[in-house]
């Protein structure tokens, strides 16, 4: 029991409403977080913030007189300062100068208010690191936040920002930026100043130029300047050496600088804009790539140096001025989308267009004119590149691989397999010959191989021998006569990729699903015609399922429940369902959409 004022005790005090403040907070979660460091006030429609938040650090002495049971619950010297404070989706105008007496804030959120400015006594907060005032109606950002030496984070998107401010640049160890959805017109000159920036947001605003200190942020992974006024780069851009994904669709860009020196750059988004050719130089300065978005310009044709992208997966043409297409851009072997909607392209049938990206390329390759073969043209005698001479197989089996590919070949010369037992070679290469059957003294490599690839051949069927590869991992047979694999293959316990498109299979094979470790089965363009959802459940490591252009008329919702998945294809089927607006949302919607299609 707990006595009143007057001395009587109260038996249901214990059952009275919480005590609040005049502003509706609990006394409660002030007390908490003087214990905890943490105080939580969003989403409770505060149009101010009440003063027992500003002075939560202040001890009450008078507290420790006190020998209630609350007091010993709750003792001053228990106390610690605030470090994080949330005041978000809240109804707030203004936050008081009184902020300043929080000098041991970590973490400030003030997302989602009504603020139309910011206290000048801000700078006070000097250990802040983590500072969120997006979605408000600040038309500037004080002096005084460049005061703040320590931050790491700093987000004000969505704001009517016009300028930052000139010191701007102070913020030294600032890592996260991101001013997007804004009115600035421009970026500080000396933006190059912060050194430890990895990621830039400044999307959506009216920016019509980029300082050339821009090629100082040599630790920027994520630069995104979408929806902007910009003509043009400085050359400076392309000395971000850590740069990955640069975005800069929805400007009036009609030429890109090279990018000499942006090594790890992966994806560059330039859609919607003005370009009408890629240049050579600008292409052989990024071989890394593996996103190229070009949608929605002006381009009308393309370059036949495209090839330089080797490790190109997804291209998007989408709404250009492409007549035809350079036959050897179906050489790209990591090619797995090629969006080519909205183009012109006279030279190329519709139903070859409608094949799909593998069917694409494989008739783009089908046209490229073979060069004239021809051998040692003075004396006839076998030249460095013949197998049969002993430089040629040295040539053929090198380091830990074995490449005898494109040869034309029916069979693989005997003198090889010697070398390549000795040599323990883990990796084995006859793609793109005429091999009506696996070589049988690939046998004899069962020990070391853990990859082969026998695409491009005409194989019609794989003999039970190879369950003796056991340590096996990756096998592509992409683009043979195969209709099956046999059973005995159970024993590749190590198998992670495996690559059967462009074959006759009516079905994924059953062996498949006794490889509990696979991670990749890329079976398109076949004759598939369900999915064994019960048996594919199986395979819990799986993270790309690709069934494009097979016969499957049903796609189970229990599929949904892989969530392990994460590149999930299923266009080009006989199905209705899911639409292909559905598909075209990507894995995880789609995932979504099937997991609320379960009965319950």
């Amino acid at each position: 029991m707990i006595a009143s004022e007057h001395g009587r005790l109260q038996p249901r005090a214990g059952f009275q409403a919480q005590q609040q403040d005049s502003s509706g907070v609990p006394m409660g979660l002030i007390k908490q977080a003087r214990k905890s460091g943490t105080l939580n006030l969003s989403n409770r429609d505060l149009t101010t913030v009440p003063d027992s938040v500003w002075h939560i650090n202040i001890n009450d002495p008078s507290e420790g007189k006190s020998l209630s049971m609350d007091a010993v619950e709750d003792q001053w010297w228990d106390h610690v300062d605030l470090v994080k404070l949330i005041l978000a989706s809240n109804q707030l105008t203004e936050i008081s100068p009184q902020i300043s007496q929080l000098g041991a804030l970590v973490t400030l959120d003030l997302h989602d208010n009504q603020l139309t400015s910011l206290p000048s006594t801000i700078n006070e907060l000097q250990q802040l690191q983590k500072l969120n005032v997006s979605h408000n109606q600040l038309i500037e950002i004080p002096e005084e936040v460049c005061e703040l030496k320590q931050i790491l984070f700093f987000h004000a998107e969505h704001n009517n920002i016009q300028e930052l401010p000139e010191g701007f640049s102070s913020l030294m160890h600032i890592e996260d930026l991101d001013v997007s959805h804004n009115n600035l017109s421009q970026l500080p000159d000396d933006l190059g100043s912060l050194k430890k920036l990895k990621a830039l947001n400044a999307s959506n605003n009216q920016i019509t130029h980029l300082p050339w200190s821009i090629g100082s942020l040599k630790g920027v992974r994520t630069l995104d300047l979408t929806h902007n006024k910009l003509t043009e780069l400085p050359s400076e851009i392309g000395h971000m050496a850590a740069l990955e994904q640069l975005y800069l669709r929805h400007n009036q860009l009609t030429k890109l600088p090279e990018f000499k020196s942006t090594d790890a750059l992966k994806e560059l988004h330039l859609g919607n804009n003005q370009i009408k050719s890629l240049d050579v130089d600008v292409l052989k300065s990024i071989p890394g790539i593996s996103v190229l978005d070009l949608r929605d310009n002006k381009i009308s044709s393309l370059p036949e140096e495209i090839i330089c992208l080797q490790n190109l997966q997804r291209l998007d043409l989408t709404n250009n001025e492409l007549s035809s297409l350079p036959f050897r851009l179906g050489t790209l072997a990591n090619l797995k989308s090629l969006i080519l909607e909205g183009n012109p392209l006279r030279s190329i049938r519709r139903d070859i267009l409608s094949r799909g990206t593998v069917g694409l390329l494989k008739y783009l390759r089908s046209r490229i004119e073979e060069p004239a073969e021809g051998g040692d043209a003075v004396n006839g005698g076998p030249t460095a590149s013949d197998p049969s001479s002993a430089i040629g197989a040295t040539m053929v089996v090198s380091g830990k691989t074995m490449i005898y590919n494109d040869k034309k070949a029916s069979s693989i010369p005997a003198n090889l397999w010697e070398p390549a037992k000795e040599k323990e070679v883990t990796s084995v290469n006859f793609s793109k010959n005429q091999l009506t059957e696996v070589p049988q003294n690939l046998i004899l490599l069962s020990r070391t191989v853990v990859e082969i690839n026998l695409g491009f051949n005409k194989l019609s069927s794989i003999p039970s021998d190879l369950k003796m590869m056991t340590n096996l991992a990756v096998l592509d047979l992409r683009n043979n006569s195969l209709s099956g694999l046999p059973q005995e293959l159970e024993t590749l316990v190590a198998m992670r990729e495996l690559i059967i498109s462009n074959n006759k299979f009516s079905e994924i094979p059953p062996v498949i699903y006794s490889w509990v470790n696979l991670e990749n089965l890329l079976a398109c363009a076949n004759h598939i015609t369900e999915i064994n959802i019960s048996q594919l459940q199986k395979l819990t490591r799986l993270a790309t399922l690709d069934l494009q252009n097979n016969d499957i008329r049903q796609v189970p919702p229990e599929l949904g429940k892989m969530e392990c998945l994460r590149a999930l294809q299923l266009s080009g089927n006989a199905f209705r369902n899911p639409r292909a607006a559905v598909l075209a949302k990507g894995t995880p919607a789609l995932l979504e959409y099937l997991r609320d299609k379960i009965p319950t």
